[in-house]
């Protein structure tokens, strides 16, 4: 019967003591976060390791006592789904909310020092939308820590910490969207109508090239966002999130005039949205035009509520839930649903045609079938 193969190596160092090490799931050789003191001992340790990997339940002790500020570093380095603005976001987060954590092992990160820290973070002087992205960051970091095998379980576990829970946002009135676009100085009307109407975000629109632009059939092509880092002031155009965020978006033909009209008069034969420098356009340069207009219309909306607004419009024409995916570019259909509100007035509409339907006094009108849309 062929020996069984020993699992691991021991040497002997010139100190007297013993190193153990092994080859670890990821295929690198790792060396035993101690050295022995005899040869027994090391392989009590090895066969210790053996039994936790047979088991799956072996933690990489070396990594695991890596301090979180430099794995965190590592993740948002390494990672390619991380954003380069999220990131700047994170790094922000450390500096202001994270600074408890930083220092410690990952695996001294324990449940209740991630309760604790929490508790002491609401009550400082944070905002909560900061708080909870420095929460849904400590969440994928541990998470990652946990797929390395650094620590067993991931200790965020505070029920809807990391929730971003969709505030009521203000709509404004097809009104008011006019009387913004008439205050508005007239190289951000533009911006002002394909927020409002077409749904499109800040980053969205000044993002878009002039070819984007389809005014014979009536569409205006999504193909990138423009991001700004806060920090640095670099601007850079990257894909939408996801593939819906690639889209075509129809225009109200009640837009066109005012489209053709900063064609000819605002646009560059590249882009749509240029400064008077006749570079591409800030996204501060339309936030700080639209707060003016906005403060002179005296309307409580922000740029982005526009986007609601437009959303919340096609709704009440009778839009699915598809159409709406659709115009939002969004893949996900909770991330739409946010956008879906009862416009005013309408559910007046449907108290009278009620009081119709109970003075007529007979279900004879009522329709055979119903057809529900999706």
């Amino acid at each position: 019967m062929p020996a069984r193969r020993r699992f691991g190596n021991v040497r002997k160092l010139p100190s007297g003591k013993f190193q153990a090490s092994f080859l670890g799931p990821n295929g690198k050789r790792q060396n035993a976060p101690q050295t022995f003191r005899t040869k027994t001992d090391a392989d009590r340790w090895l066969v210790a390791v053996e039994a936790d990997l047979s088991r799956g339940a072996w933690l990489d002790e070396k990594l695991g006592r890596q301090p979180f500020r430099d794995y965190a570093a590592a993740y948002l380095r390494d990672n390619p789904d991380v954003g380069r603005r999220w990131a700047e976001t994170c790094e922000r987060n450390m500096r202001l909310h994270l600074v408890a954590l930083l220092d410690l092992p990952l695996i001294a990160i324990t449940p209740p020092v991630v309760r604790t820290w929490h508790t002491n973070a609401l009550a400082g002087p944070g905002g909560r939308t900061s708080i909870q992205q420095s929460y849904r960051f400590l969440r994928a970091v541990m998470n990652q820590a946990k797929r390395d095998n650094a620590i067993s379980a991931n200790p965020c576990t505070i029920k809807g910490a990391g929730s971003d829970r969709a505030k009521e946002r203000t709509i404004a009135t097809t009104a008011e969207v006019a009387e913004l676009v008439d205050a508005i100085t007239p190289r951000y009307r533009a911006a002002v109508l394909l927020a409002a109407w077409c749904g499109l975000r800040r980053g969205e629109v000044i993002g878009l090239a002039t070819t984007d632009l389809d005014m014979p059939a009536g569409l205006v092509w999504v193909r990138r966002t423009r991001e700004e880092l806060l920090a640095t002031g670099e601007a850079f155009d990257k894909d939408p999130k996801t593939d819906a965020g690639k889209r075509s978006v129809s225009i109200p033909p009640h837009l066109r005039p005012y489209l053709v009209e900063h064609l000819e008069s605002w646009a560059s034969p590249t882009w749509l949205f240029v400064g008077r420098d006749g570079r591409r356009m800030r996204g501060n340069a339309v936030y700080q035009a639209f707060v003016r207009a906005r403060n002179k219309v005296g309307v409580q909306v922000t740029f982005h509520d526009l986007r609601h607004t437009g959303q919340t419009l096609a709704a009440s024409t009778g839009a699915t839930l598809a159409d709406l995916k659709k115009r939002l570019g969004h893949s996900s259909t909770a991330a739409a649903v946010r956008y879906l509100h009862a416009v005013d007035g309408r559910d007046r509409e449907v108290a009278a045609e009620l009081s119709k339907l109970a003075a007529r006094g007979s279900a004879a009108d009522l329709p055979r079938t119903i057809v529900v849309k999706h």
